[in-house]
């Protein structure tokens, strides 16, 4: 089986303009475990040490580690290092999976008992704070679902139709950017890519979660890999009753495969934030982010 390693480093740099005297944070920096991904070694530091500190496992899964600091301070940085492997996927008959109204209709809540694996996708057919449910995302993806249209080539459809009309525009917008708005504009990053196959899924009562991670980017043709020139990754993964889950990304308009490093999944963004948390005082900050994916030797 063919697989690849990478180096991982995710270095974020809080500078406060003045001290925080508490703060709880929240960090998704470890990666989970998959049939496709191996993670070899992973180290987490943080300054100042924190007061208290618990890794466990969140409600989707995914591994958290709740931290908290309780004396004064004026930075705060969180380094992970990880070295993952990533494992090549089986390549899936996308015509062998259900009709998508057929794949509906198996998701919608009957008085017939539930396999655990339709109940577990049943969470993520519902809106979400980023992914709201509404007709304009039905209208926006109707020549991608034509009925008995089976579920997977619908889904690459939607993943190419995202990607032929829509730019890549890293100034267009911000984290609580509506996705009506990313509609009409036609702009936006991964992330809201991501959410707007969401919620063209969703609306149409399909199951589809939030995938965080990163992506192997090649720097131009003649120029080293710059360190920190990367950065957080987003793509989507929708449930096919028979094939299970399975990975789109329309930001590129691929298959995730050997070069997508998978870190945690959700409903939208807001489950899966690399970091966040609460603080008490430290007025205006920004964080700086730096990530590097470096490939190694196996």
């Amino acid at each position: 089986m063919n697989s690849a390693h990478y180096q991982i480093l995710h270095d974020t740099h809080y500078k406060y303009d003045s001290p925080v005297s508490l703060a709880q944070q929240l960090a998704h920096l470890w990666p989970r475990r998959s049939p496709w991904q191996r993670c070899l070694e992973q180290h987490l530091e943080i300054s100042p040490t924190p007061t208290s500190r618990r890794d466990e496992l969140d409600v989707f899964g995914n591994p958290l580690t709740r931290l908290a600091f309780e004396r004064p301070h004026d930075e705060l940085q969180v380094n992970a290092r990880l070295r993952i492997e990533v494992l090549e996927r089986p390549v899936l008959d996308f015509q062998q999976s259900a009709a998508w109204d057929h794949t509906r209709s198996t998701l919608t809540y009957s008085a017939s008992k539930m396999s655990p694996d339709i109940l577990d996708a049943c969470r993520y057919r519902f809106e979400s704070p980023y992914v709201h449910l509404k007709q304009s995302f039905v209208d926006f993806s109707a020549s991608c679902f034509p009925a008995g249209r089976p579920m997977l080539l619908c889904a690459q459809a939607l993943m190419e139709k995202i990607f032929d009309e829509f730019t890549f525009d890293g100034e267009a917008t911000q984290v609580a950017t509506p996705l009506v708005e990313v509609l009409e504009t036609r702009r936006g990053v991964c992330q809201d890519f991501a959410h707007l196959m969401l919620a063209c899924l969703r609306s149409r009562g399909l199951a589809a979660r939030y995938v965080s991670g990163y992506l192997l980017t090649q720097p131009p043709p003649g120029q080293p890999r710059l360190i920190g020139a990367d950065a957080s990754h987003a793509w989507v993964s929708v449930f096919c009753p028979v094939l299970g889950w399975v990975d789109f990304d329309p930001t590129n308009n691929i298959q995730p495969a050997l070069e997508h490093i998978s870190l945690a999944w959700g409903r939208d963004f807001s489950d899966v934030s690399p970091l966040r948390g609460v603080i008490l005082g430290g007025g205006n900050h920004d964080p700086e982010v730096r990530v590097t994916v470096m490939p190694i030797a196996g």
